[in-house]
């Protein structure tokens, strides 16, 4: 079925995608962070004491915090600057995915014991 109404259409084509690619990237960024956070964390005990921010919880609530403020702040920064643009998704996906793969295996004990 065809849409009756081409502005309507043309309109839709030509919303700039830029605040959802950033979101994505943000997201792929901020994992990556945390994983990253973490190996410091463990290989460092001056981190890992600076990033005790709750007893209870140890370096981890530092970890997730830090990783939580900087993936917010890189989505602000993305969002102000793609928020008019029109971006290939395509490659802003894959990105963050490849962000998040990496992410991944940096969690894993064999690979974070590398560094």
């Amino acid at each position: 079925m065809s849409d009756r109404n081409p502005s309507a259409s043309a309109a839709r084509e030509a919303r700039p995608n830029g605040a959802g690619a950033a979101a994505v990237l943000a997201a792929g960024i901020g994992s990556l962070l945390i994983a990253c956070f973490a190996i410091l964390a463990d290989q460092s005990a001056s981190i890992k004491s600076l990033m005790n921010f709750y007893k209870p919880t140890g370096p981890l609530s530092g970890v997730t915090t830090c990783a939580v403020v900087l993936w917010l702040a890189s989505w602000a920064g993305l969002h102000a600057s793609w928020r008019n643009r029109n971006l290939a998704m395509a490659r802003v996906s894959a990105v963050a995915f490849i962000l998040l793969l990496l992410s991944l295996l940096l969690t894993f004990p064999p690979v974070a014991d590398l560094f």
